[in-house]
């Protein structure tokens, strides 16, 4: 008895830590900002899988050449400006998260603040046959506004805006024009000084790291945070512990995507985003695991990879009201849609239910991962919906590839034959539950 009082005890402290995790300003940021900018990456990524998979095989000649200048006009305008876009909306998101007032104006100030940390000078090759390089002036090079410089956009959008709402916050700095005048103007005369402070603490800031110790920094948070963050939150095991632990919140009611919303999906969107770019200029894809390889591997009908729990159910499932349930999830299911059957089954502390809900997800994710390593599928390069069902999905997230449509129903099929027996324990221990109810009264 007191053994299940302490597990229960552990279980409702863990799901505290998570909701104060997923509740964290910052982080509730980054997921309000990614999930506005997922358009521009879904855009993207159908451009990607046309000029790799689709023109090549249907034109050819100018066709093709006028094909491929479209889908880089595309890319240029998402790619290749996301650290742009993500800046201003981390500043913006941010602004609301703290109710303040007027979170355009954060918006503003994140990407002025972004734009002069940029260099003044940037070197150029004349051409792409050519290795000679210049010195150009006055220029934004994709590099700092790209994928590149996703980071640096997210960081210093942060930080902008914290410091021009605090500044905002000095009655002092305020410019009281007096009454009547446009609540527009007034707003304007108001936050007149903290933008002028907060850009030029930035400015003095990037001059001071140029002249004293020469260095960019962008390119610092690139090497020192970009890199190195990217290679652990993309690393096989941090991936695995953090989604299951995630998965482990949906089995207690709370929503997966309070620990996986806010801890995996900026890195992983920013891995998607960097496969993506190096496809599209055709380079190596520099990573295995992205936020479409948990979506369409390791979300196969839904958190707890449920499209083969509705299978299992339908194939040894004796219980009247589990096959309704699961005959109203189909459809939803096969958009990877799977409320309905998380509380209607249930799932949630359904402990019969909690080994396959955990596991089938890290083995869908692992199985992906090895594959993609030995060169069995290819590298995750399209941004999709995350609710484009199983199958296709596979086949479209790595541009075509037919092996990766086939893996997804592989571990379907592991995944159905894995949630069988654990079918007949929940029915078996329901029965028990009913039987010993009814001897009760």
């Amino acid at each position: 008895m007191s053994n299940s009082i302490d597990k229960c005890g552990a279980l409702e402290k863990f799901s505290q830590i998570a909701a104060k995790i997923g509740n964290q300003i910052h982080l509730r940021t980054l997921r309000d900002s990614f999930a506005t900018i997922i358009p521009l990456y879904v855009l993207a990524g159908v451009a990607t899988l046309l000029n790799t998979s689709v023109f090549p095989l249907l034109l050819s000649g100018d066709a093709l050449k006028y094909a491929t200048l479209w889908c880089t006009a595309i890319s240029n305008g998402t790619l290749n400006f996301c650290a742009v876009i993500i800046c201003a909306l981390s500043g913006y998101f941010l602004a609301r998260n703290m109710f303040y007032k007027n979170p355009l104006a954060c918006a503003v100030v994140s990407l002025s603040a972004l734009i002069v940390l940029m260099p003044a000078s940037v070197s150029a090759t004349l051409s792409s046959d050519s290795k000679d390089s210049v010195n150009v002036v006055n220029a934004l090079i994709f590099d700092n506004t790209g994928v590149k410089g996703l980071f640096a956009g997210i960081i210093v959008g942060l930080l902008a805006s914290q410091i021009f709402i605090r500044l905002s916050s000095i009655e002092k700095l305020k410019i009281d024009l007096g009454e009547g005048i446009p609540p527009a103007v007034a707003d304007t005369f108001n936050v007149l000084i903290p933008m002028l402070i907060t850009l030029s603490i930035v400015s003095l800031f990037n001059v001071v790291l140029l002249v004293v110790f020469n260095l960019d920094l962008i390119a610092l948070i690139q090497y020192v945070v970009q890199k190195p963050l990217a290679q652990l939150g993309t690393s096989l095991f941090a991936v695995l512990f953090i989604y299951s632990m995630g998965n482990l919140l949906f089995f207690l009611g709370i929503h997966q995507s309070t620990i996986n919303g806010t801890l995996l999906q900026p890195i992983l969107t920013v891995a998607i985003s960097e496969n993506m770019a190096a496809a599209a200029a055709g380079e190596r894809i520099p990573h295995v695991l992205t936020m479409v390889s948990l979506d369409n591997f390791g979300q196969l009908g839904g958190t707890g990879c449920t499209i083969c729990l509705i299978i299992a159910t339908f194939i040894v499932g004796r219980n009247k009201a589990s096959k309704a349930v699961c005959s109203m999830s189909i459809l939803p299911g096969v958009f990877n849609i799977n409320e309905p059957i998380i509380f209607g089954y249930p799932i949630v502390y359904n402990l019969s239910l909690l080994v396959p809900f955990i596991l089938i997800p890290v083995l869908g994710i692992a199985i992906q991962y090895f594959a993609t390593v030995l060169g069995l599928i290819a590298y995750m390069r399209v941004y999709i919906p995350w609710n484009t069902p199983p199958i296709l999905s596979g086949f479209l997230a790595t541009g075509g590839d037919i092996r990766a449509a086939l893996l997804q129903a592989f571990i379907i099929v592991i995944g159905v034959l894995i949630y069988i027996p654990f079918v007949k324990l929940s029915e078996r221990t329901e029965n028990l539950q009913l039987a010993e109810e009814k001897s009760k009264q």
